[in-house]
């Protein structure tokens, strides 16, 4: 009867490591999907560079100027996680990204595999990034490859156990890698026409990535979308990101012409100047058209208030 027992918890224990191994393992974009991405435009992929914050993470720290777009990674960002390093992804085709193919750079952005076919992690914001059109994809291919190829490796990952086991990644994706709007558009409200919602809805929840950090998470790392945008915790070191929903707490008293004005300029309607780590952000901000901070104002105006 023991020997029956041992060997049923045997049978089942393997059963669950199969399992498991099946369903973490990374996942590639759809051979019709590789097939039919377009070609990419540098001038267009630069608005998305700056939209998606590349050098906010990727260049060394404290560039300014021409210097954000070396982008030689080695910027370290403090989780309870762990110590994770931003990569090199400038175009150097052995330190960098110089070598990787459009597939493998759309593999990535959308579904955090990379061209070694393991999982990225999610301190890379693809859960964002997947949200974005192949076009959009392939433009800012396009626009960082042109970019000055920098020599020299950034350092790995800092992580203990268990959070060291890069496959187990792939089931915390199941969960959290969703290429779905995160509001629908029947939970938008407000007179703005749709189309600049929706434009605003994209450009935060897909290459801004602003859900990143301004919403909380659950002990496992996943986003509380019921919260969205409500504000969280800093990643990295104390204190908080602030609520950007018109909730208690938000930015009620905002119109969308100062969540604007506030994106170009980096002043508040108070006349307080923007800090910390949304100083890049806002930097970033202010090279977009500014119909595009004015959908973003208009889109956060727009969703619950939490």
């Amino acid at each position: 009867m023991i020997r029956k027992l041992v060997a049923a918890i045997v049978v089942l224990g393997i059963a669950a490591a199969a399992a498991g191994w099946f369903l973490s393992a990374p996942e590639h974009l759809p051979e019709s999907v590789v097939a039919s991405l377009p070609a990419g435009d540098a001038g267009r992929g630069e608005l998305i560079f700056w939209a998606g914050g590349c050098a906010s993470c990727h260049a060394p720290a404290g560039a300014k100027g021409e210097a954000k777009l070396g982008l030689s990674g080695g910027q370290r960002l403090e989780t309870p996680f762990g110590i994770f390093v931003a990569p090199n992804i400038s175009s150097d085709p052995r330190d960098g990204i110089g070598a990787w193919t459009l597939a493998e750079f759309a593999d990535a952005m959308l579904k955090g595999t990379s061209p070694q076919g393991e999982n990225f992690y999610p301190a890379f914001p693809y859960t964002s990034y997947a949200r974005m059109t192949p076009q959009d994809v392939s433009d800012l291919f396009a626009f960082m490859q042109s970019l000055p190829p920098v020599s020299g490796k950034a350092a790995g990952h800092e992580l203990g156990f268990p959070f060291n086991i890069r496959r187990g990644v792939g089931l915390w994706k199941r969960l959290y890698l969703d290429s779905a709007p995160v509001i629908a558009e029947d939970q938008l409200h407000g007179n703005t026409d749709l189309s600049v919602l929706n434009r605003g809805r994209y450009l935060v929840e897909g290459p801004g990535h602003c859900g990143e950090c301004h919403t909380p998470r659950n002990a496992i790392g996943g986003l509380e979308k019921n919260l969205w945008l409500a504000g969280a915790p800093a990643a990295a070191g104390e204190g908080k990101v602030p609520n950007i929903t018109s909730g208690e707490g938000g930015i009620s008293s905002w119109s969308a012409s100062d969540i604007a004005y506030y994106l170009e300029s980096g002043f508040t309607p108070d006349y307080d100047s923007v800090g910390g780590e949304m100083v890049s952000v806002q930097e970033n901000m202010a090279k977009l058209p500014a119909s595009d901070r004015e959908a973003i104002a208009a889109y956060l105006k727009a969703v619950p208030a939490h």
